[in-house]
Order: C-alpha cells, then sequence, then structure tokens
C-alpha cells in the first residue's frame, strides 16, 4: 500500500532552520505531483508548497514564499522542504501528500494520499 511518512521536524528558534523529508512507497513516485501543507491548533489545513512530478515547477503560499523551497529527487522516492527565517507563526504539523495530477496542486482535494504528520515548533 502507499505509504508516506515524514521526518525532520522539532523545536527551533525564531529564525533558524529545518529541512523536512518525505519519503514514499508503494506508488511510481515520478507520477505523482507532491505537496506539503500545515495545521496549526484550532486551524484548518492550509497548503505550503508543491512541485509536480519532474521537480520542474512550483508553487509556494504566499505565507512561506522566499522562506521555503520544495524540492524532490524522484531516484530516491523523496520529496523534501527547506524551511529557511522560520516564524512562530510556522508552529504546525506539517503533511506531505501525493496527488496523481502530476502537474503543481495547490488545493488539498485533488491530493490522494497523506502522510502521518511532523510536528514544527518555533519559539519566539
Amino acid at each position: 500500500q502507499v505509504q508516506l511518512v515524514e521526518s525532520g521536524g522539532g523545536l527551533v528558534q525564531a529564525g533558524g532552520s529545518l529541512r523536512l523529508s518525505c519519503a514514499a512507497s508503494g506508488l511510481t513516485f515520478s507520477r505523482y505531483a507532491m505537496g506539503w501543507f500545515r495545521q496549526a491548533p484550532g486551524k484548518e489545513r492550509e497548503f505550503v508548497a508543491t512541485v509536480n512530478w519532474s521537480g520542474g515547477s512550483t508553487s509556494y503560499a504566499d505565507s512561506v514564499k522566499g522562506r521555503f523551497t520544495i524540492f524532490r529527487d524522484n531516484s530516491k522516492n523523496m520529496v523534501y522542504l527547506q524551511m529557511n527565517s522560520l516564524k512562530p507563526e510556522d508552529t504546525a504539523v506539517y503533511y506531505c501528500a501525493a496527488s496523481t495530477l502530476r502537474t503543481i496542486v495547490t488545493g488539498a482535494g485533488p491530493y490522494d494520499y497523506w502522510g502521518q504528520g511532523t510536528q514544527v515548533t518555533v519559539s519566539s
């Protein structure tokens, strides 16, 4: 079965950096667009970043543009989220997701598979 497993979360001070990783198995990874979403306590899940099947096209939420970078390695079935200049408002559980649409996908609806999430906490 399809599995997406996130890692790399943790506690970091404001201004710091983290790199999240998502390991995919049970699917032909290069046929899927990948995305990162996050959910803070008491808030709805929100889009963070997406990358198309090849890695050649990306899109970001305005709140993270210029600070976060999404990239993938199809040879390793991995997608990453490099997060720099972290802010307390970035605190959330971060989820990776896979979509068969292959192109960049900014809404949650078209994603077929989801990971369990990894906690990111940014202290002020």
